[in-house]
């Protein structure tokens, strides 16, 4: 594991893009747009854009976003986002070792809690991060702008 950089962008939109509902949200053919999120992503402290790499090849990614905040007393949480494992690197437990370092990286920065959010369609993503300790204590929603 390891931060990401500018370098690791076109394998990341890959991994993002590699599957039903990346297909329909992520634009490979337009990197400008993912180069910009990434000098966004990379200059704020609060987040860590990550890579699992092997032989020097991008095989996974997650975000990690550490978000300050009032309630829970002050507590600061984390947010879990994208995280995305390589098809050819599926099945050998490079998920779980994903999201288990986000969480030990959560913990180790103060968070009181890690969450992530999944799409409702995503059905074995669900019992994935179940059987990781997750549980489906909140309804999310969200709106396009």
């Amino acid at each position: 594991m390891r931060r990401a950089t500018a370098d690791d962008v076109p394998a990341l939109v890959a991994m993002l893009a590699d599957d039903h509902l990346g297909a329909q949200r992520e634009s490979p053919d337009q990197p400008g747009v993912y180069r910009e999120a990434f000098a966004r992503i990379d200059a704020d402290p609060n987040q860590h854009l990550m890579v699992a790499e092997r032989d020097g090849r991008a095989i996974g990614t997650l975000q990690l976003t550490v978000i300050p905040g009032l309630s829970r007393r002050g507590s600061t949480r984390a947010l879990i986002e994208a995280v995305r494992v390589h098809a050819d690197a599926r099945g050998d437990g490079l998920g779980t070792r994903l999201v288990q370092w986000a969480i030990d990286e959560a913990r180790a920065l103060g968070c009181v809690l890690v969450q992530l959010t999944s799409d409702a369609t995503r059905i074995e993503a669900h019992r994935f991060y179940e059987r990781l300790g997750f549980e489906a204590s909140h309804l999310g929603f969200k709106m396009q702008l």
